[in-house]
């Protein structure tokens, strides 16, 4: 099986996720969403194919990282794919981040086996499409305010929507006390 990918497995980040991470830039998207930040990641048919095998021995040899993000593009858009590689950074003992254009309830209205085999292995769901008009720099992990960072395996249990709390000491930002939730 192979996937779509954007570029290369990106270590050591501080910006896509709480603690250190590694990001898996997704290749596809059609949201275009105004001013996006990863216009070269919509073309599905650019990037290159890559075997999961391949990125699953990557994430197999990582160190020194807390979990996994997978953007793009939109990881939604390879859900299965995603999924796979999403289950063996858990077993491997990380956590998974995920940013997605669509909200959560799009995702759950879809009824997707291979959208809901992932979210089953997201931690922390960013979701929305940025808009530009609601940009803002005091939201940490987001573009603008109208995305949200869901606590997915709450919302999950809970059947509805569990946003997810980020305290002081989880920010990279010099204005912390300013912009925790």
């Amino acid at each position: 099986m192979k996937i779509r990918l954007a570029a290369d497995l990106q270590t050591d980040s501080i910006v896509d996720g709480v603690g250190v991470r590694t990001v898996i830039w997704t290749q596809g998207c059609s949201h275009n969403c105004p001013n996006c930040h990863n216009p070269q990641t919509h073309d599905f048919n650019g990037g290159d194919l890559v075997e999961l095998e391949d990125v699953i021995e990557e994430i197999e040899n990582l160190s020194g990282q807390d979990g996994v993000t997978f953007s793009g593009g939109d990881p939604m858009f390879q859900a299965k794919e995603c999924s796979i590689l999403a289950k063996k950074v858990h077993e491997l003992g990380m956590n998974v981040w995920t940013y997605t254009g669509f909200t959560y309830e799009e995702l759950i209205n879809k009824g997707s086996k291979d959208i809901l085999d992932f979210l089953n292995n997201i931690d922390v769901l960013i979701d929305g499409k940025f808009d530009p008009k609601l940009k803002s720099l005091d939201c940490p992990f987001r573009g603008s305010t109208n995305q949200r960072l869901i606590d997915v395996p709450k919302s999950l249990d809970n059947h509805e929507v569990v946003l997810y709390k980020l305290n002081k000491n989880m920010i990279n930002n010099k204005k912390k006390e300013a912009i925790y939730i």
